[in-house]
C-alpha cells in the first residue's frame, strides 16, 4: 500500500504561537501565564467601596503569587485590612482612612518550578483635596488703558477639572475679545477700562470625578482714570505685545491627543489675534476657539506636525509668536514577541522584540523577572531586540520579559520558552467519525503535541487504497482534506506520527451522507398591505441529519427572528407574516442547513396597496369657465394607476364639501376642467388602482371664475292635477353652483294646447306654481327659462301636460260571470267611454263577497273581496272562491283621482267540490288481526259529504297491494280493519268524499301483534259520540271501554260496566281504572283511580300539538297521586294525549284520547279579564284580612299545631282551598312554592290514592259518559285553576 507523502508536522514555534496558539495536553508541565491583570492607574474616588489589584495566572505546576510595592517585597496576606482572593493573587484595598498609606506602584509575579510571569506595573494614586493656598492679597491698582493679569494659580487634582471667574453673587465675569481667561485659569485683560473696578474677582476649580469646587479668596481691582496735564481724560494708545506665552518653545504632544496652543496678547486697541501654519494650510479640522486666542486641534497625527505662528494686531502694530509643534507616541509593538514557544534540547532558540514609538522606545529584557543581566550565561545572545539562545537546555526554560519604554509609555510581554523533549501524542481523539456530501470537501483531524516535531502519514485501511492525487491534501497541521468526495472514499483512514522519541496513530472513518436540499422552494407572492401571506420551504435531507436539520429565514439578508420577531411566526418551514405592511416587502431567502451543508432558496414578497396620494398640483391655462389641472403622481406601491379622480370644492354653497368633477386614465397626469361661472373652486386628486382609492391630494390653489348667464334650463317639469279645477306644475330647480351668478328666477309660461296662441307668464324663484280656475282634465303646454343678473339661459322646451282630475262618471256595462270549477270565475265587461274617465285611466276593480254556504242555507255575513286590473282592460279571473256557495259581484273603473260608481251587483253561485283532508287520523286498539282506525270529520266539506275511502296497505320491507273501503256513512268517525296479517306494519290513507269526488288523503302508520305478544283487545259495545262546536268548525271523536283479561304483560286493559264509560289498565299487582279527561281553554286534566298492592308505581303522561307533531312527556307520576295537570295549552287547538307505564311514547300506552282545546271569544275574554280582576281584588281583600287575624291570633296563641292541618276536611276541594289558606303551616312553610313554566305541572296533594279515586268519582258530573271533553261544553259546573302570587288557588 502506498501512503500520503509525509509531511514534518514539528511543532514549530511561530507556527502554533501565531496560527494555531501552542496547545499542551493537561499532563504536560507549563509554564505560568498571566490570564488576568489591573493595569493603569487606579485613583481614589469618594464613592468606591473599593480597589481591585486582580492576579491571575495558568501554568502547570499551579502558580505560587507575590506582589512588590514601589520595588519592594509586599505581601497581602501580612495585612489584615486587605480582603485576599486565596485562589489567585487577587487582593482589595477597602476605601477607609488608611488608604493613603497604600499609594504607590504595584506588581504580580505568578511563579512555578519552570519559572516566573510578572504583570504590568499599576499605580494606586490617593488623591488630596485640593484647596486654593490662604493668602492675604493686595487690591491691584493699573491705570486706565493698562493690561493687567489676575492669577488664578489652582491647586493640582485628579483631571479633568475646569476653572472659571465669578462674582460673589455668583455671576460670571463676562469675557470677550479684551477680557479672556487662559488655560492656567489667569485672567487676562488687554487694557482696562474704569468699569473693570470691583472688589469681588473670585477664580473658581471644579474637580468632576472628586466631585468638588474650591474657590480662591475674592481679589481687588482698582482701575485708575487717565488725566492728562490739562486734567483731561487721556489714555495712551499702544502696539501690541505677547503675554502668552513668554517665549518661543515647542510643544510635545502625544498622537492622538488633542492640541491646544494659546495665543493672549496685551495692546490698546484690543488686538486681533489670527493664527498660521507656516509653509502650508491649517488642517481641516482646526478650531479657532476663546475669541481667537485658542487654537485646537483633535486627534493629533503626524501631519499636524510643524511650526505655527500666531499674529496679533492693532491699529498701531503686529506682534507674532511662533510655536515649534512635534507629535510624539507611546510604544506599540512592531512585530509582538511569540507568548509562547516549544523547542527541543539542543536546537537555537530566537525571542524577538521588535517595538516602535517617538522617540524611538527602549528595549530591557529580564528572565523570570529579573534583570537578564543577573543570569551570566555563555549561551546567550543580545542583540538589540532579540535575543538567541545557543543549543538550548533544559535550564534554558523561563519566562522571558520584554519591555519597551519612552517618556509615553511602557509595554511589557511575557515570552514562554519551554525546552523539552516528547515522544508523539495524538491529540485529535480516535475512530471519530465525519461525514459529508458528495461533490463537498471534507478535513479529517490528526493534531500531534511532540518535541522534537514528528512526521505524519495518512493510508486508507478500510477499503485499501491510494492516497495519491491532486483530490488529497496533507495540512500544515497534520489534517487530512479530502476534495470533491466521491462514493468511493466512504471507509477508515489511519494517521501515523512519529519522532526520535517514539510513534503513535489513530483511525476515523469517513460517511456519506445525501445532500440536503429545498424540494418546494417559497414563491414570488404579490400582497395586499394588512393581509396575511405564507412563505413554504419543504426540505428533504438524509435521514441520520433530520434531527439536526435547522430552517432559518433571512429578509434581505438578516435574520427574521433575530432582527424582525415582531410579526413572523415560523412553524416546520412555514414562514407567517401577519398584518402584511410596506416594511415586509423584500427577499426572503430560507436556509436549511446541517452541520454538513445546507441549501437555500429565495422569493420575493411584493406588497400592493393603494397608492399615495398625488402631490404638486398646479392650475394652468386658466380662462372664463375653463382650467387646466395637472399633477405627479407618488407612488403606485406595485400596482399600477388605472385611474384619476378629480374632485373640486367650493367656499360658497357647500363648503368643506367635495364633488367628483371628472375621472381620467392613469396614464394622464392633467385634465382639462369645465367649471361653472361665479365659483370658487380648489381641486384635489384621487389615485386609483386595483387594489383601492388613495387619500386624496393635498388641495390646489382657488381659482374663482366670474359671473355668467345660466348654461341650462330647469329639467323634469311636472304637471299634475291633485285638484279637479287646477294644475300644479313643478320641476327640478337649478343646482347652486349652476347658478353662474347673483339673482337667479324662473319664468314660467303656459298656455292651453291648440287653443291660445299668447303665453301667460310669471317670474318667481321658487320651482313650484299652481294654476287655477282650470277646466277638468285639458291640455296645456308648459315652459320654464332660467334667469340671473347676467341674462337669459338658452330658449327652453316645451312640454305638454293635464290639468286636475276628477272622478270617473260612468261604471262598465255589460258585466257577465261564467263559473269555470268550484273556485274560479271569468268575469267580462264593456269599457267606459274617455269621456266620462275624466282622468288618466288607472284600470279595473272586480269586488266579489259570499252571501250563503248552499249546504245550510245560512246567511253569511258580508266581506268583500277585491282584485285590481290595471290599465285598458276588459275581461280577467277571478280565484280562490269558495265551493257550493253563492256570491254577488261589481265591477268599477278608477283613474289617479279615485274610483268612479260600481255596475250593477251581479249573483252566481260555485258547484260542489272535494272535502278537505281529515284533520286527525290515529290507529288504536293494535290486535293480532285487527287495527282499529279513528278520525275526525274535515274542517271544509265544500259539499254535501258521502262517505270516505279507505286504503291500506303493508309496508314492512316492500309494499304491498293497495287494497281499499268504501265507506259510505258520512257520519262515521271510526273503522275497525279486520283480518289483518299478524306481526305486519300497515299504512293507511283516509280521504273524505263528496259528489264530486274524494280530497287528499291523510296518512297513519300502525301494525299488528305477533301471536307471542297479544295487545288487549278494544271492544266497543256502545259508540258514545263528543261534540266541540265553535262557530266555525266541528270535529266528533269517540272513546269507549277496553277490555283484557291477559295480566302477563306489563300492564293491560280491562272492562269495568258499560254504566259507568272509563278505561281502566290493569298491572300484575295494580290496577288502574276510571281514566278521565276534562278540558279548558289553556289546561286539561288526566285524571285516574288506582287498587292494588303496589300503589306507588310510575306513570307518565304525553301530550301533542297536532300543529307541529311533536310529542312532550312529563317527569314520572307516582300513581297515588290520582291526577295530572296540563298546562300552557293553546285555545282552539287540536291535542293527542295519552296514559303509559313507559318514559318511551312509541311503547304501548294504556290510554289514549284526542280532545280540542275550547276557543275563547272576545266576549268572554273580556269577561274573563274582569272577573279576573275583581277575582283578584277580592282575594287581596281576603288575604289582607287573613292576615290581620292570624297576627292576633298568633301573638294571643304564640303558635299553631301542625295536626290542624292533618285534621282537615278529607274532601279534596276542601283540602286545596285548605293548603292554600295562609294560616296554615306545614313542615315546608319555609320553603317557597316553585313557579313552573314547563307545559306538565305537578300538583302535589296529600291525597291518598283513595282520596283521589273518590274526587274522580264525585266529578263526575263533569264529564260525559265516555269520559271526552263533552262536559267542557255542557252546563255543568267544573274546577278552574289559577296562580294567585304564584300559589295555586281553586274556586
Amino acid at each position: 500500500m502506498r501512503g500520503l507523502r509525509s509531511l514534518n508536522v514539528g511543532l514549530l514555534l511561530a507556527f502554533f504561537s501565531t496560527a494555531f496558539g501552542l496547545y499542551f495536553p493537561p499532563h504536560v508541565e507549563q509554564l505560568p501565564t498571566i490570564t488576568a491583570q489591573t493595569s493603569g492607574s487606579l485613583i481614589v474616588l469618594p464613592y468606591d467601596e473599593n480597589f481591585l489589584f486582580k492576579c491571575e495566572a495558568k501554568g502547570n505546576p499551579r502558580p505560587t503569587y507575590r506582589w512588590t510595592k514601589d520595588g519592594m517585597d509586599f505581601d497581602p496576606h501580612k495585612d489584615s485590612r486587605l480582603i485576599i482572593e486565596e485562589s489567585s493573587g487577587t487582593f482589595l484595598i477597602p476605601n477607609t482612612k488608611e488608604k493613603t498609606k497604600y499609594q504607590g506602584k504595584y506588581r504580580c509575579y505568578a511563579s512555578n518550578k519552570l519559572g516566573t510571569a510578572i504583570s504590568e506595573e499599576s499605580e494606586f494614586i490617593v488623591p488630596m483635596v485640593p484647596k486654593f493656598p490662604k493668602e492675604k492679597t493686595e487690591p491691584v491698582v493699573v491705570t486706565e488703558g493698562d493690561s493687567v493679569v489676575l492669577e488664578c494659580n489652582p491647586p493640582q487634582g485628579i483631571p479633568p477639572w475646569q476653572l472659571y471667574w465669578m462674582t460673589n453673587d455668583l455671576r460670571h465675569i463676562e469675557q470677550n475679545e479684551r477680557v479672556s481667561m487662559g488655560l492656567n485659569g489667569n485672567l487676562y485683560f488687554s487694557n482696562t477700562l474704569v468699569s473693570d473696578s470691583r472688589d469681588d474677582y473670585c477664580c473658581f476649580a471644579s474637580f468632576f470625578r472628586i466631585r468638588t469646587i474650591v474657590q480662591k479668596p475674592r481679589l481687588v481691582l482698582r482701575v485708575k482714570p487717565s488725566q492728562g496735564d490739562d486734567d483731561i481724560t487721556s489714555v495712551q494708545k499702544r502696539k501690541p505685545s505677547i503675554l502668552v506665552p513668554s517665549s518661543h518653545s515647542t510643544t510635545y504632544i502625544k498622537k492622538g491627543e488633542e492640541l491646544e496652543l494659546e495665543c493672549i496678547a496685551e495692546g490698546l486697541p484690543t488686538p486681533a489675534v489670527e493664527w498660521i501654519k507656516m509653509l502650508e494650510n491649517l488642517p481641516t479640522h482646526t478650531q479657532i476657539k476663546n475669541y481667537g486666542k485658542l487654537l485646537t486641534i483633535s486627534n493629533v497625527t503626524d501631519q499636524d506636525e510643524g511650526k505655527y505662528m500666531c499674529k496679533a494686531k492693532n491699529d498701531l502694530g503686529e506682534a507674532e509668536h511662533h510655536f515649534q509643534v512635534v507629535v510624539e507616541e507611546p510604544p506599540s509593538w512592531q512585530e509582538e514577541p511569540v507568548k509562547s514557544q516549544l523547542a527541543e534540547i539542543g536546537s537555537d532558540i530566537h525571542i524577538k522584540c521588535s517595538a516602535r514609538g517617538k522617540p524611538q522606545p527602549t528595549i530591557t529584557w529580564k528572565r523570570n523577572g529579573q534583570p537578564l543581566d543577573d543570569f551570566p550565561s555563555t549561551n546567550y545572545k543580545v542583540l538589540d531586540d532579540r535575543i538567541i539562545i545557543l543549543r538550548a537546555e533544559q535550564r534554558d526554560t523561563a519566562v522571558y520579559q520584554c519591555e519597551a519604554s519612552n517618556r509615553h509609555g511602557t509595554l511589557l510581554v511575557n515570552a514562554n520558552v519551554l525546552v523539552m523533549n516528547h515522544p508523539p501524542l495524538i491529540l485529535t481523539r480516535s475512530y471519530l467519525e465525519y461525514a459529508t456530501m458528495l461533490g463537498k470537501s471534507v478535513i479529517m483531524d490528526c493534531r500531534v503535541f511532540s518535541s522534537p516535531p514528528a512526521t505524519i502519514n495518512w493510508r486508507r485501511e478500510d477499503p485499501e487504497g491510494s492516497l495519491d492525487g491532486e483530490r488529497y491534501s496533507l495540512l500544515k497541521n497534520g489534517s487530512l482534506q479530502i476534495h470533491k468526495v466521491e462514493m468511493g472514499d466512504m471507509g477508515q483512514y489511519k494517521c501515523l506520527a512519529n519522532n526520535s522519541e517514539g510513534t503513535m496513530s489513530l483511525t476515523t472513518e469517513l460517511f456519506i451522507k445525501d445532500s440536503t436540499r429545498i424540494v418546494e422552494p417559497p414563491q414570488d407572492m404579490k400582497v395586499k398591505r394588512g393581509s396575511m401571506v405564507e412563505l413554504e420551504c419543504q426540505v428533504e435531507c438524509d435521514p441520520t441529519l433530520r434531527r439536526e436539520l435547522e430552517i432559518l429565514w433571512m429578509k434581505d439578508g438578516m435574520n427574521i427572528l433575530s432582527n424582525f420577531s415582531e410579526g413572523y411566526f415560523t412553524d416546520d418551514g412555514i414562514l407567517q407574516i401577519v398584518n402584511v405592511s410596506h416594511s415586509d416587502q423584500g427577499n426572503y431567502t430560507c436556509v436549511v442547513r446541517t452541520s454538513l451543508d445546507q441549501d437555500t432558496a429565495s422569493a420575493y414578497i411584493t406588497v400592493l396597496d393603494v397608492p399615495d396620494p398625488p402631490v404638486q398640483l398646479t392650475l394652468s391655462e386658466l380662462k372664463d369657465r375653463s382650467v387646466r389641472l395637472q399633477w405627479v403622481a407618488a407612488s403606485d406601491h406595485n400596482s399600477p394607476i388605472t385611474e384619476f379622480i378629480i374632485q373640486y370644492e367650493e367656499n360658497h354653497w357647500e363648503p368643506e364639501k367635495w364633488k367628483e368633477i371628472i375621472r381620467v386614465a392613469g396614464s394622464q397626469f392633467s385634465a382639462p376642467l369645465t367649471l361653472y361661472g361665479h365659483i370658487n373652486y380648489q381641486f384635489r386628486v384621487i389615485a386609483v388602482n386595483a387594489i383601492g382609492r388613495s387619500h386624496p391630494s393635498m388641495p390646489s390653489k382657488r381659482y374663482k371664475t366670474p359671473p355668467c348667464a345660466p348654461d341650462r334650463n330647469p329639467e323634469n317639469i311636472k304637471i299634475e292635477g291633485h285638484l279637479p279645477h287646477q294644475m300644479d306644475i313643478s320641476w327640478e330647480p337649478l343646482l347652486p353652483v349652476e347658478h353662474n351668478g347673483p339673482g337667479l328666477e324662473y319664468k314660467l309660461s303656459y298656455r292651453l294646447l291648440g287653443v291660445e296662441d299668447s303665453w301667460k307668464e310669471q317670474m318667481m324663484k321658487r320651482h313650484s306654481f299652481v294654476v287655477r280656475d282650470t277646466q277638468t282634465f285639458v291640455p296645456y303646454e308648459v315652459k320654464i327659462q332660467a334667469f340671473n343678473s347676467h341674462g337669459w339661459a338658452p330658449e327652453p322646451r316645451v312640454v305638454t301636460g293635464y290639468s286636475g282630475e276628477d272622478l270617473p262618471l260612468a261604471a262598465p256595462e255589460d258585466v257577465s260571470v261564467e263559473v269555470l270549477n268550484s273556485t274560479l270565475l271569468r268575469v267580462s265587461w264593456s269599457p267606459v267611454p274617455q269621456t266620462a274617465l275624466r282622468g288618466h285611466l288607472g284600470g279595473y276593480t272586480v269586488h266579489w263577497w259570499q252571501t250563503q254556504s248552499l249546504l245550510n242555507s245560512k246567511r253569511i255575513p258580508s266581506e268583500k273581496q277585491s282584485l285590481t286590473i290595471p290599465g285598458n282592460r276588459s275581461h280577467t279571473m277571478v280565484p280562490g272562491l269558495k265551493p257550493f256557495s253563492e256570491y254577488s259581484l261589481t265591477v268599477n273603473i278608477f283613474n289617479r283621482r279615485g274610483n268612479g260608481p260600481s255596475s250593477s251587483s251581479i249573483s252566481f253561485t260555485t258547484p260542489q267540490g272535494v272535502p278537505e283532508q281529515p284533520p286527525i287520523l290515529r290507529a288504536t286498539n293494535l290486535q293480532k288481526d285487527s287495527i282499529t282506525l279513528v278520525w275526525a270529520p274535515p274542517h271544509e266539506t265544500n259539499g254535501f259529504l258521502t262517505g270516505y275511502l279507505l286504503q291500506y296497505q303493508t309496508v314492512n320491507e316492500t309494499l304491498g297491494e293497495l287494497k281499499s273501503v268504501n265507506i259510505s256513512a258520512p257520519d262515521t268517525t271510526q273503522w275497525v280493519l279486520r283480518d289483518l296479517q299478524d306481526d305486519n306494519w300497515y299504512k293507511f290513507y283516509l280521504s273524505a268524499c263528496t259528489q264530486v269526488g274524494c280530497g287528499s288523503a291523510i296518512s297513519e302508520e300502525g301494525g299488528t301483534v305477533s301471536e307471542a305478544f297479544t295487545m288487549p283487545k278494544h271492544s266497543f259495545p256502545e259508540v258514545s259520540t263528543v261534540s266541540a262546536e265553535t262557530s266555525t268548525e266541528s270535529y266528533e271523536l269517540s272513546t269507549s271501554e277496553v277490555t283484557s283479561s291477559d295480566l302477563r304483560q306489563p300492564f293491560s286493559f280491562t272492562s269495568s260496566n258499560t254504566d259507568t264509560p272509563s278505561v281502566n289498565a290493569t298491572f300484575p299487582t295494580l290496577v288502574v281504572l276510571n281514566i278521565s279527561t276534562f278540558v279548558s281553554d289553556t289546561s286539561a286534566r288526566i285524571s285516574w283511580r288506582t287498587r292494588g298492592e303496589r300503589s306507588d308505581s310510575q306513570l307518565y303522561v304525553a301530550i301533542m300539538n297536532h300543529r307541529d307533531g311533536i310529542w312532550q312527556l312529563s317527569e314520572a307520576l307516582n300513581t297515588s297521586k290520582g291526577f295530572h295537570l296540563i298546562e300552557g295549552l293553546s285555545p282552539g287547538t287540536v291535542y293527542t294525549v295519552r296514559l303509559q307505564a313507559s318514559h318511551r311514547v312509541d311503547d304501548p300506552n294504556i290510554f289514549e284520547e284526542v280532545f280540542k282545546t275550547r276557543e275563547v271569544s272576545s266576549k268572554q275574554l273580556v269577561a274573563s279579564q274582569e272577573w279576573f280582576v275583581a277575582i283578584m281584588c277580592a282575594v287581596a281583600l281576603l288575604t289582607l284580612l287573613v292576615l290581620i287575624g292570624c297576627f292576633v291570633l298568633k301573638n294571643k296563641v304564640g303558635k299553631y299545631a301542625v295536626k290542624e292541618k292533618e285534621e282537615t276536611l278529607a274532601d279534596p276541594e276542601a283540602q286545596v282551598m285548605g293548603e292554600e289558606s295562609p294560616c296554615e303551616y306545614s313542615d315546608n312553610d319555609e320553603k317557597p312554592l316553585k313557579r313552573h313554566h314547563r307545559m306538565f305541572t305537578d300538583i302535589k296533594e296529600d291525597d291518598s290514592s283513595e282520596d283521589s279515586s273518590t274526587m274522580s268519582e264525585d266529578d263526575g258530573s263533569e264529564f260525559d259518559e265516555d269520559g271526552s271533553f263533552i262536559g267542557e261544553y255542557s252546563g255543568f259546573k267544573r274546577r278552574v285553576s289559577t296562580e294567585v302570587n304564584r300559589h295555586p288557588v281553586t274556586s
